[in-house]
């Protein structure tokens, strides 16, 4: 007998933006596999079920993603309801892709149950539309990290063709982000935002331009952060400006 394995989109982070969906697979849970920025309010939903931590931070020890893939289908071998709990939605840099094909490999049935993403999240805390009508029609998220040996991609063009740009990942990597995307032909003066925290109380921005990138992600940011940039961000921008002035005393 083989159970089914649910990736679950636990939402960008506040417990309450999970689905019903996924909040009614987790109480049904035999056990659940979280990542490990998953708020622990919406783990303790999973109230019966054994609970794993196989989550991936930057720059920390984590579970090896083959490791992962085995024990899912380990696991729907003796369970009926396994969960593998995903930050955010499943589907967009969440890997779940490799999951996906291992499970569909070994037999093993799976539902995808897709999960609020951190550039909506932000877009909600930050009062700013990414489509916002007469200034962007178009949003591309992206990431620059790649992992060992993997082809990096083009991402820079995906960014300089969109309006607007959500840079998942990218905190770490801003001075290079900034240069490239500069040297593709992005505006310096483009609009940036950096939101920390996204759906969550402690949740803090800091607005800038794209030249001065490097200098905004130094400010500290501890939790997942995500770089906003395009033009939908110039009067956020221009505010913040407006009060570094005052603060300064001019």
């Amino acid at each position: 007998m083989t159970g089914t394995v649910y990736l679950v989109g636990a939402g960008p982070g506040a417990p309450d933006l999970v689905t019903l969906r996924g909040a009614r697979l987790l109480e049904q849970a035999d056990i659940v596999f979280h990542d490990a920025l998953v708020h622990p309010e919406i783990v303790a939903l999973a109230a019966s079920a054994e609970k794993i931590p196989v989550g991936k931070r930057c720059g920390r020890h984590s579970a090896a993603q083959k490791f992962i893939n085995k024990r899912l289908v380990d696991a729907a071998r003796k369970h009926r309801v396994v969960v593998r709990l995903k930050g955010g939605d499943p589907m967009l840099f969440g890997r779940a892709q490799e999951e996906i094909e291992c499970l569909a490999a070994a037999g093993v049935r799976y539902e995808i149950v897709p999960g609020v993403t951190s550039a909506l999240a932000a877009s909600a805390d930050l009062g700013t539309s990414l489509t916002r009508r007469g200034v962007s029609r178009s949003v591309s998220l992206v990431t620059p990290r790649t992992g060992e040996g993997e082809d990096p991609g083009n991402w820079v063009r995906a960014a300089l063709a969109a309006d607007t740009t959500a840079i998942y990942m990218g905190v770490g990597e801003a001075a290079s982000i900034s240069s490239a995307l500069i040297a593709a032909g992005k505006p310096a003066a483009t609009p940036v935002v950096i939101l920390e925290n996204a759906s969550l109380p402690d949740s803090r921005c800091v607005a800038g331009t794209l030249g001065d990138l490097p200098r905004i992600a130094a400010q500290g940011f501890a939790g997942p952060a995500l770089i906003l940039l395009g033009d939908v961000y110039r009067e956020l921008v221009s505010a913040t400006a407006v009060q570094a002035r005052k603060a300064a005393g001019f």
